[in-house]
């Protein structure tokens, strides 16, 4: 797996871009009365290790004309060292379009989270190829790696679409893909044939291919280990034979990578993760981790892994670094891991959490 030279930006992305809102105090919504709002997506989440370290990132995207909550996203992409390129879009009314607003609080003890995706005129669900300048940036700008997820993925017609065009057009110029399955029932829901068939061209494209045991089973059809969570320590072997079938389908990707998550309450879990490269597992069995919020933990994981890939580390690192990069996410408020330094990581990963001075 070889990364293309002199590249404009190392890491780029196509999203639906939105805003969650969350309560003070780790309240429940239905309670609460003060909330905070954060520039979101998961795929924004992803970037967010890269760019926190200084290297170039890049969405493509749509935004809503004239809309206050476009400036916020822009504003708040800026400041987070995240490029965007991407048409605004007249809103049509009050009843058109708008960016998706994410509703969730980061639930306590025995009191899961809850999450309402409120996602009525989505401008992103319109996002088409014809959007962006492909020549331009992936033939004459280049990228060393283009980022999909299953959830732009599936959105709707326009977006499968425009993934599929985009990783072709990337692939075809050196672009390596990372490919993120990230399953959502309700966004398959009546497309489950069609969409089966995308993704299993987007992952034949894919030189890292990322998923849990629920996804590489309801979104390309790979018998794995029950879906859940419980025992996962026990369950290495399930998620090795997982992977096994899923290089068998698909020979020409590079790099296999799952989460192993077990949720213990709604601040304390079990996260490790499993990586095969060239011929080679590695395992980071599951262990304790105190969790402040853990949307986004998953997505600080790959991103965490990529930012590793394109530092040219060796392959054990990607896994260890994906590791403490989705720890630290599960640590803040917003739904993406920032940073300060890869020693910040390195010391979540060692567990040390001294005083730095």
């Amino acid at each position: 797996m070889k990364l293309r030279e002199n590249c404009r930006y190392d890491l780029a992305t196509v999203s639906s871009m939105g805003v969650r809102i969350t309560p003070f105090n780790r309240q429940p919504v239905q309670s609460s009365s003060l909330f905070e709002m954060q520039s979101t997506s998961a795929e924004t989440n992803v970037l967010n290790i890269s760019a926190s370290l200084g290297l170039d990132t890049l969405v493509m995207t749509r935004f809503v004309q004239d809309s206050a909550i476009a400036s916020f996203i822009k504003a708040e992409l800026r400041k987070r060292n995240i490029g965007y390129t991407g048409p605004d879009i007249p809103q049509g009314g009050p009843w058109g379009y708008r960016h998706q607003f994410n509703i969730a609080d980061s639930g306590y003890g025995l009191r899961g989270p809850v999450v309402q995706n409120d996602r009525a005129g989505e401008v992103g669900r319109t996002i088409s190829a014809s959007d962006f300048d492909l020549e331009r940036l992936f033939a004459k700008d280049g990228v060393r790696i283009l980022h999909l997820s299953g959830l732009i993925a599936a959105m709707s017609e326009s977006t499968t679409a425009a993934c599929l065009e985009i990783a072709r057009y990337a692939k075809a110029n050196g672009t390596l893909i990372s490919f993120d399955l990230n399953y959502r029932a309700s966004f398959w829901k009546g497309r489950e044939d069609a969409l089966r068939r995308d993704f299993q061209e987007i992952a034949s494209l894919a030189d890292v291919l990322i998923g849990n045991e629920e996804d590489f089973q309801l979104a390309l059809g790979v018998e794995g280990p029950e879906a859940g969570g419980k025992g996962i320590a026990d369950k290495l072997d399930g998620f090795k034979g997982m992977i096994d079938r899923v290089r068998a389908a698909y020979p020409n990707t590079s790099v296999f990578a799952t989460t192993l998550r077990q949720v213990v309450s709604a601040n304390e879990h079990l996260w490790g993760g499993i990586l095969f490269s060239d011929g080679e597992w590695y395992v980071e069995e599951p262990r304790p981790i105190p969790v402040l919020d853990r949307i986004g933990g998953g997505d600080g994981f790959v991103g965490g892994m990529l930012y590793a890939i394109l530092r040219g580390w060796d392959a054990e690192k990607w896994l260890h670094f994906g590791w403490a990069t989705g720890v630290l996410a599960t640590t803040m408020l917003t739904d993406y891991a920032s940073p300060s330094s890869e020693d910040q990581v390195w010391s979540i990963y060692k567990g040390n959490a001294r005083v730095k001075r």
